[in-house]
């Protein structure tokens, strides 16, 4: 069996966060450290195909969960507390409702519990026609990548997962190819999902989409004490965005 890398951060309640697709648990590593100086020992997570853990051809969302569960035995956790990013939030949504008993506190970061249409497509097929081999710096990769994928944001996000496999040679931290493969996956809603009857906070960003007003009524279906708060001036990414409102309203729940 296999373990989900991560880098704990910190001493106290254990507080585990998600990164979202393409993301990795680096990610987080400014807010896991003001976690941390509360008062949490924080797991900053990579999931499978992502960051410095496994890869793997199976990927869907009962998967990453188990691989959580699986975490949580490994590391001798009994209770958590939980924050998932987009994906990252799909499967904490997932395990919190496989595995209620295990969780304490849920925060979810800008997704609900439905399906999305695929819609990723050109990140990936930009990323899968760059020739890593022909490259020699991140500089050089950003050139390449920028001809497909005019967003410099999104471009630096996708090049820290850039590293050098041996000397000379540049790969990514993320399994391309099962990702491509599994970009229905990602969308997909959450797996014959039981219901999860804890303390939850659903996050949006006022300039995302992802989360409408009408999707309240499924998140109470899955998360009957669900609460939704929107983060001022920040799109999808609004951890990144608006760093200083996400922390002091994830903060104030986990201490509430």
């Amino acid at each position: 069996m296999e373990i989900l890398h991560s880098n704990i951060l910190g001493t106290g309640e254990p507080l585990l966060i998600l990164h979202g697709f393409l993301g990795m648990s680096d990610n987080w590593k400014t807010l896991g450290s003001q976690y941390a100086e509360n008062g949490y020992q924080v797991h900053l997570i990579d999931q499978r195909n992502h960051g410095k853990s496994f890869w793997s051809n199976e990927f869907d969302y009962q998967i990453l969960a188990d691989d959580m569960k699986n975490y949580l035995d490994y590391h001798q956790l009994e209770k958590v507390c939980l924050i998932g990013h987009s994906m990252g939030g799909k499967a904490a949504m997932q395990f919190a409702c496989s595995y209620s008993d295990k969780v304490k506190k849920l925060i979810i970061a800008d997704i609900a519990p439905k399906f999305y249409p695929p819609h990723h497509q050109q990140i990936v097929n930009a990323l899968a026609v760059l020739d890593l081999s022909q490259l020699n710096s991140r500089k050089e990769a950003d050139e390449a990548l920028a001809k497909n994928l005019k967003d410099f944001g999104i471009r630096q996000f996708l090049l820290k997962n850039l590293y050098w496999v041996e000397k000379g040679k540049l790969g990514f931290r993320f399994n391309l190819d099962v990702l491509k493969e599994k970009m229905e996956e990602v969308g997909e809603n959450l797996i014959n999902s039981e219901i999860y009857r804890g303390d939850t906070l659903f996050l949006r960003g006022d300039k995302s989409e992802y989360i409408s007003n009408s999707d309240l009524s499924t998140i109470k279906n899955y998360f009957p004490d669900a609460l939704l708060e929107t983060i001022d001036n920040a799109g999808h990414w609004l951890h990144a965005e608006n760093p200083k409102q996400f922390f002091e309203r994830t903060i104030n729940f986990l201490k509430s």
